[in-house]
């Protein structure tokens, strides 16, 4: 019995060590190659997502959230910054790491492209 408990330490170890190789790696994703996209997590503050349009609109091309065109309505934070967000992300290589956003970002399988806004 005390040697069935002596494993079980390592054991754990080793199971964390497994853990976070596959949070670092993106092994988590559901499909290797699927298409994802980022979106802004619902529970998210107005600062935040003004904060994630800022950031990401500085690094990557925004003009589709424009009044006028494509992805302008609807007018609202929530869906302007998961545009933005989405932008960044995919100009990024759809890294895991790249829809973080202070932990405000969430990785998703389905499609948010609405209308004529695609998502790209």
């Amino acid at each position: 019995m005390a040697r069935g408990a002596a494993r079980t330490p390592s054991f754990v170890f080793l199971s964390f060590v497994l853990l976070l190789i596959c949070f670092a790696t993106g092994g988590m994703q559901s499909v290797q190659g699927q298409k994802t996209w980022c979106v802004a997590k619902p529970s998210s503050d107005e600062a935040t997502l003004l904060g994630n349009i800022n950031y990401a609109c500085s690094q990557v091309d925004c003009s589709v959230l424009q009044r006028g065109r494509t992805c302008f309505y609807p007018d609202n934070l929530m869906s302007h910054a998961s545009i933005a967000m989405n932008l960044y992300y995919q100009s990024r290589g759809r890294n895991p790491w790249n829809c973080f956003f202070k932990n405000s970002g969430l990785v998703v399988a389905t499609d948010p492209s609405y209308g004529s806004c695609g998502y790209a």
